[in-house]
């Protein structure tokens, strides 16, 4: 096959019409710039500001496709939340540092924190995505997973004071509910028992009420599945059901001690 064959043939199975990369990269330098606007004490708010409308308006020109949605009007309505999301994430910050006794400072969770880093990008990711902006706040948790290995879908709900620790692994289904004062440590799922498209539009993940301290690598599968207050969840714990309040759930292990051959 000559060059030209190899060229046509790649140009006919390019068929996604609004697949561009430039969009995913744009979508990670306005992240970073808008991390940095909100805690960077150097930044300038006044001035980043203007730039990240400008980089917004270029991400609604790439991302929005469908003509009859005003995505024009998302900057405006997100803008206006950005002291609240703060304010949260202050909150965020705040509760890592009075938990963890490993934080020498809150300075310190805000720069090596990766669980603080993603739940900062979810937040800002969550206000985009209940305006129904497409694809952006997708690519921003993502971009976070990238760099974190905490994997926060857009779409869940989580209260205040949210404190994920050692972060890598962690997963948040679309539909999930997180309450306030929830800490989650490293391999936790919230995720789904069953996965097919037909249950797009339904509630698939797990209910997580306040108070409530699950440790590393508890699996917590179902819509239906309510975790109580006060609640305990210890580490690898398999979960499909509720939960009461302030519960206690572990995992018990299966210990078998080897016996040698031929001792006595």
């Amino acid at each position: 096959m000559d060059k030209a064959s190899i060229i046509k043939n790649i140009k006919e199975h390019k068929n996604q019409p609004n697949l561009r990369f430039e969009l995913k990269e744009r979508t990670e330098l306005f992240t970073n710039r808008l991390f940095y606007t909100l805690f960077d004490i150097d930044t300038p708010v006044d001035e980043n500001l203007d730039l990240l409308e400008k980089e917004f308006d270029a991400l609604v020109n790439l991302a929005c496709w469908q003509v009859d949605k005003p995505c024009q009007r998302v900057w405006a309505n997100f803008v206006v939340r950005l002291p609240k999301i703060l304010e949260k994430l202050n909150l965020d910050a705040e509760a890592i540092v009075n938990c963890d006794p490993a934080s020498l400072s809150i300075e310190e969770v805000y720069m090596a924190y990766p669980g603080f880093y993603a739940i900062a990008i979810y937040r800002l990711a969550h206000e985009l995505y209940i305006d129904g902006f497409p694809l952006v706040p997708r690519l921003m948790t993502e971009y976070a997973h990238r760099q974190t290995g905490v994997d926060i879908n857009p779409g869940a709900q989580i209260g205040k004071s949210f404190f994920i620790d050692h972060a890598t692994g962690v997963v948040i289904g679309e539909t999930a509910i997180i309450k306030n004062n929830v800490k989650i440590y490293q391999g936790v799922t919230l995720g789904a028992l069953y996965v097919a498209k037909k249950l797009q539009k339904t509630k698939r993940h797990p209910t997580i009420e306040d108070n409530v301290t699950i440790y590393a690598n508890a699996t917590i599968l179902g819509g239906d599945t309510v975790i109580g207050e006060n609640s305990i969840i210890g580490g690898n714990a398999w979960i499909t059901e509720s939960v009461p309040a302030n519960s206690t759930v572990y995992h018990s292990p299966i210990i078998k001690i080897k016996t040698l051959p031929h001792v006595s």
